[in-house]
C-alpha cells in the first residue's frame, strides 16, 4: 500500500497495483479503458456509455450522482476513483470509510493532464498515460481559435434554462477556441437564467449542448425565436467536457466549429 495525494489535496493510500478498480466517471472510465486496464476495472456507472463494449458487459454501480453502494461493495473494489464536480459528497464520503477513493478535481485542461498523468502513475500505465497526454497537448497547441473572438453562451439544460459558467471546463474549452463566455462572471459554475437575460446579453452565438441535456434539432426554432438573429449552433458536450481520454478527439472537433463560425460571421 502507498500513500499518495489526489487533486482534493487528500491523502489516499492505495494498492501499489490495484487489481479491482470502479470508476464513477464517464470521462475516466473512458481514460482507463485507454490505459489498457481492461478486466482490472470490474464496475463503472450507468453514464459510462464510453466504449460501448465496457457500456454491455461491465457491471454498473449506479449513477454518478446515485451510487448503489450494496453493489460496489459486492465488487470488492481496492481502488475507486470520483470526481469533486460529478460525484456527491455524501456517497464520496461514505465510500472511502470502506475503500481508498481518488478523486479528481478538473477546471481546466492543465488539470485534466495531471489527472491523466496521475491515473497512470496510480495504476502502473504511467508511459501510456505519458503518451496520451504528449498527444493531447501537441493537439491542443495547434489549435488556431476565433479571430476576432465571438461572445457566446453555452446551454446545458432546458427548464429551468442553464448555462456553464466561467469556471468550468466547459468554459475552458470555450476560451481556448476564441469564444468568450458571456456568463462568465456568474458566481454559480453552472447558472440558472431566463430566457430574457440570455436575450438581453445578446451573445454572438448560443451553443447547444447534446449533455446532460439532450438538445436537438427541435430546439433551434425556440431559441431563433427568443433571440432573433443570433446563430445557434449544436455542440457535441462529451468533446466540450470530456476531460479523459477524449480529448485528443476535441481539437479537431473545435477547430470544424471555429471554422464554421469564422464562415457564418466574417471578420
Amino acid at each position: 500500500m502507498m500513500p499518495v495525494t489526489d487533486q482534493m489535496h487528500r491523502t489516499v493510500v492505495v494498492p501499489e497495483a490495484p487489481q479491482r478498480i470502479i470508476s464513477l466517471v464517464p470521462s475516466q472510465t473512458e481514460l482507463l479503458h485507454d490505459l489498457g486496464l481492461g478486466e482490472r476495472v470490474v464496475g463503472i456507472t450507468r453514464f459510462c456509455v464510453h466504449p460501448e463494449a465496457w457500456f454491455k458487459t461491465k457491471p454498473r454501480v449506479g449513477g454518478t450522482k446515485k451510487v448503489d453502494f450494496d453493489k460496489v461493495r459486492a465488487l470488492k473494489p481496492d481502488l475507486i476513483i470520483g470526481n469533486k464536480e460529478e460525484n456527491e459528497r455524501a456517497d464520496i464520503e461514505a465510500l472511502e470509510r470502506e475503500f481508498p477513493v481518488w478523486m479528481s478535481d478538473i477546471r481546466k485542461l492543465e488539470e485534466a493532464l495531471k489527472m491523466i498523468q496521475h491515473v497512470g502513475e496510480l495504476t502502473g500505465t504511467t508511459e501510456r498515460a505519458r503518451v496520451l497526454n504528449a498527444g493531447i497537448t501537441e493537439a491542443f497547441d495547434t489549435l488556431q481559435p476565433l479571430r476576432p473572438e465571438r461572445s457566446a453562451a453555452y446551454l446545458i439544460w432546458r427548464e429551468p434554462l442553464m448555462v456553464a459558467g466561467g469556471d468550468t471546463f466547459i468554459g475552458d474549452m470555450m476560451r481556448r477556441s476564441g469564444l468568450v463566455n458571456i456568463f462568465m462572471d456568474r458566481t454559480d459554475r453552472y447558472a440558472v437564467v431566463d430566457p430574457g437575460e440570455l436575450a438581453e446579453a445578446d451573445p454572438d452565438v448560443i451553443l447547444l449542448s447534446s449533455e446532460p441535456y439532450p438538445f436537438s434539432e427541435k430546439h433551434l426554432a425556440e431559441f431563433n425565436m427568443s433571440c432573433p438573429g443570433t446563430p445557434v449552433r449544436l455542440v457535441d458536450g462529451e468533446l466540450f467536457s470530456w476531460y479523459g481520454s477524449r480529448l485528443w478527439k476535441t481539437p479537431r472537433y473545435l477547430q470544424g466549429l471555429i471554422a464554421e463560425l469564422s464562415a457564418g460571421h466574417p471578420a
